[in-house]
């Protein structure tokens, strides 16, 4: 793969914290730990991590904390894979702030929501991806509607796509029949599957990578995952998919973050808790993360 394919399994590197009552709800960015997950992904086989997305709790973090997480991955990461900066903002000028910023840092790529507190219409959408394109870095635009109320839909997207430096899409609508549409109508645009429990679906039907979610929590057995997928050996992709889905779900879910760093902290790692807005997982909740997690995991020989 060229540098300006950003395709592979990447990984939403999930953002752990210490107590630290100075810092903003008195928890500080752990960036000696973040670096350390960052490294784990990559040698247990992921392609590279995405700083600074919704999982990253990009929202949440303060300009300094956000250029800094970003920084830390790239050094991490180094020269064994890739790293494609979250640079999502509410306008065009901030969005392009921080894919300039992510360029000037050695980011391979950056990941783009179209504008996100409103809700542009064709003409400011593509406005939004031309701002960020010019940085000069490959632009992986993000369909996510559920969270921006904007749909970029295929014909939308084979608009996007004629943007010099736009490559590919992180889909994270969960409609696979999307994946073949998109790539008739935009046949340059890489299509990247955005939603953990859908990644198969999505694979099988022409994606060529996976932005990843639970990958924090067991990233050598979804590399395996992708690999299976994209080799065409459906018989042992399916066995190792299935029992993963039902935690995969909560990939699509409001409290994913809170599910896939209690995942995390379910394996040994370091999850931990979340700033505000997002609050602690109700006991139901936990409970059901947990049920769901314990059959991954036993699935894959860990429990």
């Amino acid at each position: 793969m060229s540098t300006r394919d950003l395709g592979g399994v990447v990984v939403a590197a999930a953002l752990p914290y210490r107590a630290d009552d100075t810092a903003p709800a008195g928890l500080a960015v752990d960036y000696d730990t973040y670096a350390e997950h960052c490294r784990w992904l990559v040698d247990n086989g992921c392609r590279g991590v995405g700083p600074n997305g919704s999982l990253g709790e990009y929202s949440s973090l303060t300009d300094d904390e956000r250029r800094r997480v970003a920084r830390t991955a790239i050094e991490a990461v180094g020269s064994d894979g890739i790293v494609v900066v979250g640079v999502h903002g509410p306008g065009a000028h901030q969005a392009r702030y921080w894919a300039e910023a992510a360029a000037e840092d050695g980011a391979h790529g950056v990941l783009c929501l179209p504008p996100t507190l409103y809700r542009a219409n064709r003409g400011e959408v593509l406005a939004h991806f031309e701002a960020v394109a010019s940085a000069g870095l490959p632009v992986m635009v993000y369909n996510n509607p559920f969270d921006t109320k904007v749909d970029l839909t295929p014909d939308l997207l084979a608009e996007i796509a004629q943007i010099d430096n736009v490559v590919a899409v992180k889909e994270f609508s969960g409609d696979v029949r999307r994946v073949l549409e998109i790539r008739e109508r935009a046949p340059g645009l890489a299509v990247i599957g955005g939603a953990d429990d859908v990644v198969l679906e999505s694979l099988l039907m022409g994606a060529t990578g996976w932005f990843a979610g639970f990958p924090n929590v067991f990233p050598a057995e979804s590399a395996r995952l992708f690999e299976l997928a994209t080799a065409g050996k459906l018989d042992e992709a399916r066995a190792l998919y299935e029992p993963l889905v039902a935690a995969f779900r909560w990939d699509s879910r409001t409290e994913f973050v809170q599910a896939i760093k209690l995942g995390m902290d379910m394996v040994g790692r370091r999850g931990g808790p979340c700033r505000p807005p997002r609050g602690p997982l109700s006991e139901a909740q936990r409970e059901q993360v947990r049920a769901d997690m314990a059959r991954a995991l036993a699935a894959l020989g860990v429990a």
